[in-house]
């Protein structure tokens, strides 16, 4: 039995859910008392691989080529599975990121793997790995045990926390992969990087809208607002689903999972599914004036008052304060 651990990079740098992935897979490892080995795919990432020791990595396959420099759906699952077939990996852990959601069921069909996505909690049980997560949209919690003689678990983003320590020095080994046109048959031929605000699960600062926003055209006082204090735009489930906002922006237990340092919730209730996505955030500050909403419960400041009144003049505080 060995452990095979999926470290997602882009452009030479690695997301966050790489060191989440790689550490959650280490401790799963000690567990059992068996190896992980770190898998990496790209095209000049050899400056990138010691990070990974920092969060419990010891052995990395390293597998780049100028063609990986952007994400290759065939190619990267052909190396995935040659990767776990040579190493005789009997589980797999992908971060259940846009990127993951696409190569871990790719991969399972591959090699006849049971897979538990999503996954929100991972512990052992007689010497089995018993995965939780979500399903019924996020109305319950499951736990399963796969029964496959391999096996596929994706990490939710941003629920497996990953801390750095000082890690040991990280043995790097390359593997060379024989791929084909057939293999970029579907390929990334440019990417363009939205400027401006970061992503939700990458953003150390979030300011996040409700229905309480009352429509999409308002939805400029969150933009002025985190535009300022250089944060990521969210919304919560009800609002994605009126269609006020993109589905990439939802934050919740069937949205996205964040752990800013700083939760700006306007007009947000707090029903349990937003809370789920968002309660490990370091600071929450809630705007809403309903003063028995829930998200007070879990605010660490909170202002009871109306979005429309407290948003702009915040705004321009802040603009004063932080010199914009």
């Amino acid at each position: 039995m060995k452990l095979l651990a999926f470290a997602e990079q882009r452009e030479g740098k690695f997301k966050k859910s790489a060191f989440e992935v790689t550490q959650t897979a280490k401790g799963i490892a000690d567990k059992l008392g068996t190896e992980l080995v770190v898998l990496v795919i790209g095209n000049n990432i050899e400056g990138i691989i010691p990070e990974l020791g920092a969060y419990g990595a010891t052995r990395v396959v390293a597998v780049q080529e100028e063609r990986l420099q952007y994400y290759s759906t065939m190619a990267y699952a052909k190396i995935t599975a040659e990767v776990a077939s040579k190493e005789q990996a009997t589980i797999l852990f992908f971060p259940a990121s846009q990127m993951g959601k696409d190569l871990a069921p790719r991969i399972a069909a591959k090699l006849s793997a049971g897979m538990a996505a999503d996954c929100t909690a991972l512990k052992i049980e007689s010497g089995e790995i018993i995965a939780s997560r979500p399903a019924y949209a996020g109305k319950v919690i499951l736990d399963v045990k796969i029964t496959s003689p391999v096996k596929i678990y994706t990490l939710r983003p941003n629920v497996f926390t990953a801390v750095a320590i000082n890690g040991g020095k990280v043995s790097t080994e390359k593997y060379t992969p024989q791929l084909t046109d057939a293999d970029f048959s579907a390929r990334v031929t440019a990417v363009k990087v939205a400027e401006g605000r970061p992503d939700v699960t990458e953003a150390s600062i979030i300011v996040s809208g409700g229905r309480g926003m009352k429509g999409p055209e308002h939805f400029n006082l969150i933009e002025k607002l985190a535009d300022v204090l250089g944060g990521a735009v969210g919304a919560s489930r009800a609002v994605v689903d009126a269609g006020w906002r993109p589905h990439d922006e939802q934050v919740g237990q069937t949205g996205k999972t964040v752990s800013p340092t700083l939760y700006v919730a306007c007009g947000i209730s707090g029903a349990i599914q937003h809370i789920a996505g968002m309660s490990s955030s370091k600071y929450i500050v809630a705007i809403n004036k309903d003063k028995d909403a829930p998200i007070f419960q879990i605010a660490d400041y909170g202002i009871v008052g109306d979005v429309f009144d407290v948003l702009p003049p915040l705004t321009e505080e802040l603009k004063k304060t932080l010199g914009k």
